[in-house]
Formats: C-alpha cells, sequence, structure tokens
C-alpha cells in the first residue's frame, strides 16, 4: 500500500513554509493547500484594489529551471502572494499550475499582480529552498561516508584528535565534524595503517566549513520563505544578498566534491572500476559547472546562477554517493554478492569468539554498513546482477527517495547512540590551563607575590566552603549565590562566593587587628 502523503498548506495564521515542505512539494512528496481565511483575505483585498494598477510578469523566468526547481520557485511565490494579500487571480493561477503539469507552462504566458523581480526573488528563494535541503541533508551523511573510506583506505586519521579548547581560538564546526567520525569509528582496528591522506586530512576543515555555510543558508532562507513581496525596485538587492550566501555554498560544494572524488578514486573497487570512470562526476566537471556559476553571478544573473549552485550541488551528492558505494565494496570483499560472512558480521562477533582474530570496523560504520546490506536485501533484487546492485545501492543516497529519510535518521541514531565516547564540554566562560598556560601563570604569579612581600604581606588561603551561619550572618550577604553543601559531621555548610566573609571570619577567630595578606 503506497504511503499517503502529507499536506502542507499555506497561509494560515501563524503558519511558516519551510525549505523541507517545499522540496517535498516540488518533488511530489508532499501536497499543496491553501488555508481557506487566507483565501477569503486575499479575495477581499483584490475587491478593495480593482482600480489599482496591476503589473505583470512573464514565466520565462522558468525558462531554463529544471521542473523541480519551477514547482519550488512557484511554491514560494504562492506564499509571498499570500502573505502580501496580492491578486486573487495571480493566486488561482499559481495554485492551478502548481497542482498540474509545470513543464506544461508556456513561458510566453503572463502572471498579473507580480512584478518580473518579485518573480526573480521567488524564483531565487526556491532555489535556496531546495538547496538548504539538500544541504542540511549533505552534512550529515558525508561525513558517515568519510569515515567508510577512512576504514577502506587504512587512513591514518590523526587528524581528527582534535578539542574544543574553550577559548574561542578552535572552529566549533571543525570539532565537531571531527568528533562524529571518531565516534564512527571508534573500536575500529582498520584505520591508521597508511600514511597520511590529504582528502583524508581535510575532512574536519572542509565538513566544518560546508556545516558552517549550510547553517547560515538555513537562517537566510527561512526569512526570505515567509517575507512578502518587495517593491520591484528592492528586488535587486534582495537577490543579490541571498546570492553571497549560495556563492559561499558553491566553494565549499566545490572542494567537497573534490575530496570526496579523491577518496572515491583510492578506495574503488575492481568491479566498480569502470562503471565510476564512466558515470561519477570528475574534478574537471565541477570545475566547468563553478566556472559558469562564477560568470553568471558576474552578470548579474542570479537565477541562472542559483541554477548553477543546484547543479553543483546534485553533482557532489552523485560523488558522495558513488564514494560511500566504492568503500561499501572494498570493506565487504564481494562477500555481500556471494553470500559468504561478511566483515560487518566479524565485527559483530569478534568478541565472541577467542579463536582466529578477525578484522574489526568501527562501533558506528559496523551499524551504517549493516543498516545498507539490510536495506538492500529488503528491495528483494538479484545481487548476483552486480549494475542492478549498483543502481539499487545508489539510490539509497537519493534525497528523492522514499527511504532517504530512513537513512538520514540512522546515521543520527548511530552518532547519538554512541556519544558515551564524546568528550565532556567545558561550562561556557570557562577554559582549563595546560602546563603552557600554567608556567606563564607561574612566572607571573611569582613576581607578584614577591612584590607583596616586599610590603610585608603574607599568604592566607581560606576554606572553599564556609559554615552558612556565617554567610549569612553580620558579615555575610543573603544573596543567591550562596551554594547549599554538608560537611562529613553534617554541618550544613556554603560555597563561598568571595574571600571577604572567610577573611573576616578568620580575623574575628584569631583576634587579629590588622594583617596584610595576599591570595
Amino acid at each position: 500500500m503506497a504511503e499517503e502523503r502529507r499536506v502542507v498548506t499555506v497561509g494560515g495564521k501563524g503558519s511558516s513554509l519551510s525549505s523541507s515542505s517545499v522540496f517535498e512539494i516540488a518533488n511530489g512528496l508532499s501536497r499543496l493547500s491553501i488555508d481557506t481565511s487566507a483565501l477569503s483575505k486575499v479575495s477581499s483585498s483584490s475587491n478593495n484594489n480593482t482600480n489599482a494598477p496591476t503589473q505583470s510578469s512573464a514565466f520565462s523566468v522558468l525558462g531554463n529551471l529544471t521542473p523541480e526547481e519551477s514547482k519550488a520557485s512557484l511554491v514560494v511565490l504562492l506564499n509571498k502572494l499570500l502573505l502580501s494579500s496580492s491578486s486573487s487571480a495571480a493566486v488561482t493561477q499559481l495554485f492551478d499550475i502548481i497542482l498540474n503539469d509545470v513543464s506544461s507552462i508556456s513561458f510566453d504566458s503572463t502572471i498579473d499582480g507580480v512584478s518580473p523581480g518579485d518573480f526573480s526573488v521567488a524564483a531565487i528563494s526556491g532555489i535556496s529552498a531546495i538547496l538548504d535541503h539538500r544541504s542540511s541533508a549533505l552534512s550529515v551523511i558525508i561525513d558517515a561516508v568519510a569515515a567508510l573510506s577512512c576504514e577502506a583506505l587504512g587512513a591514518d586519521i590523526s587528524a581528527f584528535n582534535l578539542n574544543d579548547s574553550g577559548d574561542g581560538s578552535t572552529a566549533k564546526d571543525v570539532v565537531s565534524v571531527a568528533t562524529d567520525v571518531k565516534i564512527l569509528l571508534n573500536g575500529s582496528k582498520f584505520v591508521n595503517k597508511n600514511s597520511d591522506e590529504v582528502a583524508v586530512s581535510s575532512v574536519p576543515v572542509v565538513h566544518g566549513k560546508f556545516r558552517e555555510i549550510c547553517r547560515l543558508l538555513h537562517s537566510s532562507t527561512r526569512v526570505q520563505l515567509n517575507s512578502a513581496v518587495v517593491s520591484n525596485s528592492g528586488s535587486s538587492g534582495t537577490a543579490s544578498a541571498i546570492c553571497t550566501t549560495l556563492f559561499s555554498l558553491a566553494v565549499a560544494l566545490k572542494d567537497l566534491g573534490n575530496i570526496s572524488y579523491n577518496r572515491a578514486k583510492r578506495t574503488r573497487d575492481d568491479g566498480i572500476s569502470a562503471m565510476l570512470q564512466k558515470e561519477c562526476p570528475r574534478p574537471d566537471q565541477l570545475k566547468a559547472v563553478f566556472a559558469s556559476l562564477v560568470s553568471a553571478h558576474s552578470d548579474e544573473e542570479y537565477v541562472k546562477f542559483s541554477h548553477d549552485v543546484n547543479s553543483l550541488l546534485v553533482m557532489v551528492e552523485k560523488i558522495v554517493s558513488w564514494e560511500a558505494l566504492a568503500a561499501f565494496f572494498s570493506l565487504e570483499e564481494k562477500d555481500f554478492i556471494s553470500g559468504n560472512t561478511s566483515v560487518c558480521e566479524d565485527s559483530a562477533k569478534a568478541g565472541k569468539k577467542g579463536g582466529k582474530k578477525k578484522k574489526i570496523l568501527g562501533k558506528g560504520t559496523t551499524a551504517l554498513l549493516q543498516f545498507l546490506k539490510d536495506r538492500l536485501l529488503s528491495m528483494h533484487i538479484q545481487t548476483e546482477a552486480f549494475e542492478n546492485l549498483v543502481r539499487h545501492f545508489l539510490s539509497l543516497l537519493d534525497p528523492k527517495d522514499s527511504g532517504f529519510g530512513t537513512l538520514l535518521r540512522k546515521v543520527k541514531d548511530i552518532v547519538e547512540s554512541n556519544e558515551s565516547r564524546r568528550l565532556p564540554k567545558l561550562p561556557k566562560g570557562t577554559r582549563d590551563f595546560a602546563k603552557e598556560q600554567m608556567a606563564i601563570r607561574e612566572k607571573a604569579f611569582s613576581i607578584i607575590v614577591e612584590v607583596f612581600k616586599r610590603h610585608g604581606a603574607s599568604a592566607l588561603d581560606t576554606p572553599a566552603f564556609e559554615m552558612r551561619e556565617t554567610l549569612m550572618g553580620k558579615y555575610g550577604e543573603d544573596s543567591k549565590l550562596i551554594y547549599d553543601l554538608a560537611d562529613q559531621g553534617g554541618e550544613l555548610c556554603s560555597l563561598r562566593y568571595d574571600l571577604t566573609v572567610p577573611f573576616a571570619r578568620y580575623v574575628a577567630m584569631n583576634g587579629l587587628t590588622s594583617f596584610k595578606r595576599y591570595q
């Protein structure tokens, strides 16, 4: 029984359009609906502005876009018109086109009530929504695929030994990528067998920058999807601002595709070598598309530029899929095709048998490989037909495939379930002082202490906590800065919040009238 499609309603009070919804509607995974109250509001507004001058735009803006991009553009434009309470005729016209075949649009026809600039901004925003959705998914998948390649290559993973210093001197996304890959490779005996690979050692930086840009793209796209149409004079600035973020995304995608291809080329199996050379996009093809989008951006052809960025993303997705395929067959060593025990099962059983030494994968990559195998077997395909098997494997990593969401959730679950190895984080505003910092502190403090001693001061150190009655008494302060605890005798104590109260208590206990101290 086919799964019922989700309904996405636009125009409702408090509703917002997301990139995922735009992607699903554009690819037929969800159905579009307009809130009845929004339709009533649009009709009322149209009746009140019957004498107002109207503008019109030609559908030729969509001329060079794919059906997916065209449909996404129209969905965004429809939502913007609803937010602007624009012409009901334009809303109805767009809604009918979206529900029917977008490819049948006559590019010579026009739509009333929409300026050419608004149409262009909607097209760019629609493509940005697709890029946002697919890039966010890719940012999760690429780390898992890179981990598989690390094992297939026996790569040196010392580049992933990164920690967040907590003082702002490290890139959090770079450290996060390194940590996630280490979680996937935890316990692996396949890695650290060969020398350093540039395509591996650059993973934290390249993937980390991609994560950072994806987050920026998501933030800016969310705003554009849920904003009303702007004046035609202001549309140029809006389009330029959106494409500034997309340009950064394009640079990150090019770098991502290059290192992914280099890993795939190194880990390829003899059985898929010819297919990879023939069907996997190459770095020179990435370079050609990148040159095209740079030219379009320079000429301020922003719709074409956005389309080229999306084309670049599709190519990178294919490269990552081929990398995953190459790593999969390299690690499985054709056992999956022949039906023999695989390295996944060896990893799972290694702890139960003490005789023969087994090849052990990482805990995360073992779970991922087993999941991919189970998905392939559930398709009831003939594993002996190698090309058929390759096609089905590549479909698992297709964002348009109905099962892609399951794979995405599985990768996230694997990382989260193995986070026990993740190092604890420092509280915000704090930092550790390593031996280098302590050497500097020791030298500085020795100079300061010497100055105090020359002026007759003595050292005094008081306990970290005091009796609660002392802190709350005459010298204390009834403050929320006091934290309660009990000593070994059961006495109620509190952590001190400054040096004044302990010093006052010491002076009172010892009957002192004056005391020079440093601490």
